[in-house]
This record gives C-alpha cells, sequence and structure tokens, in this order.
C-alpha cells in the first residue's frame, strides 16, 4: 500500500470540523476506496483550546496557516480560512509554490485570484481542487473539468444561493414577506447576520464567473457581471408570477453570444413546469448545455457543513488515488495561460421577455401613457392586467405587463420614461423571464 496521504486543514470552523471528522470516522472506508491512507497531521486555527467537537490532538498544531502550508508534514493543503486576501491568499500561494496539493472552498479567492493561482499549480505540477466553492456538495467542477470532453457549453445557469432560494420558496408557500423570512433564515443559521453578501447576489456572482471560467474558457471576471438582488422582490411580484404560470428564482447565467460572453445574477421568472422551478428551499441546481449532451441538470445540497465538507473529501480522495508521475489535468479545464481574454457580451435582445409591475395613480390618460411609452420604445406586449390596490391606496393601481422579446436597454428607457411622466406612486420592478429547464 501506498505511503498514507497527510492532510494539513486550515480553519476549524463548521466546515473544517466537519471534514477532521469524517476523515477519523470514515477512516477505514477510504483507505479501501483510495488504496493509502488519509491522516490529518497538521490543523490551524485561531483558538487552540476551542472545543469543536473532533479530536485533533494527534495532528500538530499551528498559528500560522502560512507556516503549515510550507511544512514538510503535509502532502495536501486544505484551505478552509475564507475571504479573498490574508491569510486564505496567502496561505495557499505558500503552499502551492512549496509543491503542496491544495483544496478550497474558498470561491471569493478563487474569483479574484483563480487564474493566478492555476499558473502556480500548473507550474509545479500539483493540482488545486475547489468543487466545495461552487454549489456545494453538487459535483459540477468535476462534470465539467472531467466528464464533458469535447462537448462545448452554449450556456450554463442555476440556483447558486441556498439562502436566496429559501426566502423565495418560504415567500410563495407561506405568504409573508421578505423581511420575514429573512429573519427566520438568520435565525435558523441559513443567512448570516448580514445577509448583504447572499440577498444582493454576490455570492451567486463569485460562484458564476468560476463556472463561466471553466465553461467557455475564459479568464475569471467576477467584477463583469450584471447583478441583481432578491431584497426589493414583494408578496404582489410573487402573486403575479404564479397567476402568470412562473415562479421567481435568483438565477446565475452565462451564456455565448455573437458578441462575447453574457454572464448576470438577477432574480428571474421561470415557468412553474421547468425542472429548475421544483428546486426549493436550501438547494442549489445547475443547469449546462451543450452541442452534444443536450441539457444536462445536476441538484443537491448547495451550503451546510456537511454537504462542503462531502465536496472536500472528495477532492481530497482524488489527491489521494494519484500516484507521483501522474499527470493532471488543468485547473480550470484547460491550461491557465491558455485562457482567453474575458470579451463581455453587448446589449442584446432577451429571448423570454420581461415581466414589469408598476404600482400607479388611478386616473385618467395613465393606462394610455404607458401604452404608448411602451411603443416608442418597440416593446410588444403579451398581456397587460389591471389590479386596483384596496385599503389607504385606493386611489392606485397595479399595472402589470409581460413583454415579447424585447432589449434591455428598451425596457429600461419605456420604465425611466414612465417614471418622468409622474404617473408611478412606488418604485418600478423589472424582472427578466427566462427560458428554463
Amino acid at each position: 500500500m501506498a505511503e498514507a496521504l497527510r492532510v494539513g486543514i486550515a480553519g476549524l470552523g463548521t466546515v473544517g470540523a466537519s471534514v477532521a471528522r469524517v476523515l477519523r470516522d470514515k477512516a477505514t472506508e477510504l483507505t479501501r476506496q483510495c488504496g493509502r491512507d488519509i491522516v490529518v497531521s497538521a490543523v490551524s486555527a485561531r483558538d487552540p483550546k476551542r472545543d469543536r467537537g473532533v479530536d485533533v490532538s494527534s495532528a500538530k498544531w499551528f498559528d500560522d496557516p502560512v507556516k503549515m502550508a510550507q511544512t514538510a508534514d503535509i502532502d495536501v493543503f486544505v484551505e478552509l480560512i475564507g475571504g479573498d486576501e490574508g491569510p486564505a491568499r496567502l496561505s495557499v500561494k505558500a503552499a502551492l509554490e512549496a509543491g503542496r496539493h491544495v483544496v478550497t472552498a474558498n470561491k471569493a479567492l478563487l474569483a479574484k485570484h483563480g487564474v493566478a493561482l492555476a499558473e502556480i499549480a500548473e507550474k509545479k505540477g500539483v493540482l488545486l481542487n475547489y468543487e466545495a466553492a461552487v454549489a456545494g456538495g453538487i459535483p459540477v467542477i468535476k462534470t465539467m473539468r472531467e466528464a464533458m470532453a469535447g462537448n462545448s457549453v452554449t450556456r450554463v445557469f442555476g440556483i447558486l444561493n441556498g439562502t436566496c432560494n429559501y426566502i423565495l420558496t418560504r415567500m410563495e408557500a407561506e405568504g409573508v414577506s421578505f423581511d420575514v423570512v429573512l429573519k427566520d433564515a438568520q435565525r435558523l443559521g441559513y443567512a448570516e447576520a448580514d445577509p448583504t453578501f447572499d440577498i444582493e447576489g454576490h455570492d451567486t456572482a463569485h460562484k458564476l464567473s468560476i463556472l463561466t471560467s471553466l465553461a467557455f474558457g475564459t479568464k475569471i471576471a467576477a467584477n463583469d457581471i450584471y447583478m441583481e438582488g432578491i431584497s426589493n422582490i414583494t408578496q404582489a411580484d410573487i402573486r403575479a408570477a404564479g397567476d402568470l404560470g412562473y415562479r421567481i428564482k435568483l438565477l446565475g447565467v452565462a451564456q455565448r453570444t455573437e458578441s462575447g460572453i453574457e454572464q448576470r445574477v438577477h432574480p428571474t421568472m421561470v415557468p412553474t413546469a421547468s425542472v429548475i422551478a421544483q428546486v426549493h428551499g436550501v438547494t442549489n441546481a445547475v443547469a449546462i448545455e451543450t452541442d452534444i449532451l443536450g441539457e444536462l441538470l445536476l441538484s443537491g445540497p448547495g451550503a451546510g457543513g456537511n454537504a462542503t465538507a462531502s465536496a472536500v473529501i472528495g477532492d481530497v480522495a482524488d489527491i489521494a488515488k494519484s500516484r507521483p508521475g501522474f499527470q493532471h489535468g488543468p485547473v480550470f479545464g484547460r491550461p491557465a495561460k491558455e485562457l482567453k481574454p474575458y470579451k463581455k457580451a453587448q446589449m442584446r435582445s432577451h429571448a423570454g421577455g420581461y415581466f414589469i409591475r408598476l404600482t400607479v395613480h388611478d386616473r385618467i390618460g395613465v393606462f394610455a401613457a404607458i401604452a404608448k411609452r411602451m411603443a416608442d420604445n418597440d416593446i410588444s406586449l403579451e398581456s397587460i392586467v389591471q389590479h386596483a390596490v384596496s385599503g389607504e391606496a385606493a386611489a392606485q393601481k397595479t399595472v402589470i405587463l409581460v413583454t415579447h422579446e424585447t432589449t434591455e436597454a428598451a425596457v429600461r428607457k419605456a420604465v425611466d420614461g414612465i417614471t418622468k411622466d409622474g404617473h408611478l406612486t412606488d418604485k418600478p420592478q423589472v424582472i427578466r423571464i427566462e427560458r428554463a429547464g
């Protein structure tokens, strides 16, 4: 049997402790599967005295993760610190430069420095594995890197943030407001005390940028993603979507167009009959469209200690199965030096159309003025519905428009015109309607 694979874990939070626990509890099974033992030989965290529910006393303790990354006592450096700078970046870089394999769950680090780190890994002939960085326990990275040889990806999209999906699911099922569900999600641990990173789309954008690089062979461009969150989604939107046969999901979408690559994160209406509309709660889903395979949908637990730990351990096991002299595949599916510069797509027609909700003064001429603004911008309407607003706002009406294929620019120009006309009593809502499997 080959020598044991020595693992160093940096960060012993929920995920790190779960990784250490599973490596201990499943040691016999992992040895059988990998052909060698996997042992935790070193750990690094802030507080050596904290009880983490797992005994790591047999591992060498390092206060400094960079020192642990450089030590000869480990073969694999597992980074679970988090953050795109500081100890996370310095320790991963140090481990790769020292010829150590690296496993990370850090999407923020990869979104900002992934290409540079990949170049080091490929130069040193070591693995940089990151299955846990995107969609938790769903093996989407392995699928795209290894199982789709010969396929040309045309579009990748999905539900990549469990917090947002949980909130939207509860809002629809229980008819409660965004704020109420968010507070409950925080109480249950599904949302952070400061939920901005999740609910405004940043987490989804980081994950999408990594999938974009894998799908289209481009350098990661996390800063070139159009992004909207879900904080402005109301019960009026949820109800209207249901009446029209749609369900609202926060999607990350990347697709190849004639003018470049389009990346966007935003609330989206998807047909209730589509598969992705059936993904509820904290579950994630990723759809990949290719020329040979067609559409592949992967769904499963997207977050949490066990799901993330499962992905980390899968990456460690892959390293344990490799042998000296084995030529490792490139980190992002193509050699890092051959990744093309990201070319942002120009504004284009959106095949699914748009949902537009306007709260307007209930007075003569408003409806005609809205229709004129749409016509002036060459926007064809599939449907237009008016609802009276009851109670104190009885002098208002809700107007819901569904457009045929049009451009983002045209919709925004029309809505801006309606706003300037002074007809609105509340902020307009614009949601894309997506073709989804």
